[in-house]
């Protein structure tokens, strides 16, 4: 018999956060949703917490745990594929972690097992967490969109960062490729997950961008497909062009300001209904990479 209740427990949480982080040199599950809370207005301390997001042992820079959450397949049923969704890239990219947050409780609700889903919210936590404003970069003003170990980048991420954005500070890649603890953990995620396709939610540009094989969504929500092409150490370049993973960026209209509900939920069944017609698509394409008798199969699936 329950002497509290779950809520009553949950408050008790949000109130000793503080008091226990005070001594703790490595911040909590706890303290990560009390700062998220506390920055943005969209996404509660309590609605944070109430996701039961886990962490492994990978932290950022600043020690800060990098949550996510599994939806595993269902046991009477096969998933389509895998997908890893995530947000908060860029720190200064609010609405890109709050839309997350909304998918989460969407999943929370409505999960079948249709897909085996691994969720981030906030890949970059030190970003949207400093001290002030938020920020693009990662604790060491690092673009982890550009850090990424693409099979380019040792020729040319730094030769385009000193050339092409004259080295702007939002845009410099790092030291060398990898080299963050967050692009580290986002490397092992795909190594170990294996997704079938990847999204990322990013702001202000106000369209779908896409990168990789397959069929290219047309439209979600009111955002229409507008390829913006790789850049040395991006997602698109490593994931989309050098693994052959599909890499959807859907690029809010604000980074500042959330979608309306109506948006919110239009994109997510549109990206739904897509992932339903080209994931499977995707599963042939791993086999026939592995088994050449399988081209013909893939073939005919793509006419269909």
């Amino acid at each position: 018999m329950l002497l509290f209740s779950p809520s009553f427990i949950l408050t008790l949480l949000i109130v000793i956060s503080p008091i226990l982080y005070a001594g703790n040199s490595q911040p909590s599950m706890n303290d990560l949703c009390r700062e998220v809370g506390d920055k943005l207005a969209s996404v509660s301390t309590r609605n944070c917490l109430e996701q039961e997001m886990i962490a492994d042992g990978q932290r950022s820079h600043q020690q800060r745990l990098i949550p996510y959450k599994i939806y595993p397949p269902v046991s009477d049923k096969k998933p389509l594929g895998r997908v890893l969704l995530m947000g908060g890239v860029h720190g200064d990219e609010y609405s890109t972690v709050s839309i997350v947050f909304k998918w989460m409780d969407t999943l929370n609700t409505n999960h079948s097992g249709l897909f085996h889903w691994k969720v981030t919210p906030l890949l970059n936590p030190d970003g949207l967490l400093t001290e002030g404003r938020a920020q693009r970069q990662n604790g060491r003003g690092v673009d982890l969109n550009r850090n990424l170990p693409s099979k380019d980048w040792d020729a040319l991420a730094l030769k385009y960062w000193k050339k092409r954005t004259k080295k702007n500070p939002r845009r410099y890649p790092g030291p060398y490729a990898s080299s963050e603890l967050e692009t580290q953990w986002l490397v092992s995620t795909i190594q170990e997950f294996q997704p079938d396709v990847i999204i990322a939610v990013h702001a202000p540009y106000g369209l779908v961008d896409y990168d990789g094989p397959q069929i290219a969504p047309k439209k979600l929500g009111s955002l229409n497909l507008w390829r913006l092409g790789t850049y040395p150490g991006s997602l698109g370049n490593y994931g989309g062009v050098d693994l052959g993973i599909p890499v959807v960026t859907i690029e809010l209209a604000s980074a500042g300001s959330m979608p309306s509900r109506r948006e919110i939920r239009n994109m997510w069944i549109d990206l739904v209904r897509w992932l339903k017609r080209e994931v499977p698509k995707q599963h042939l394409e791993k086999r026939s990479a592995q088994n050449p008798l399988t081209q013909y199969n893939l073939k005919a699936v793509k006419n269909k």
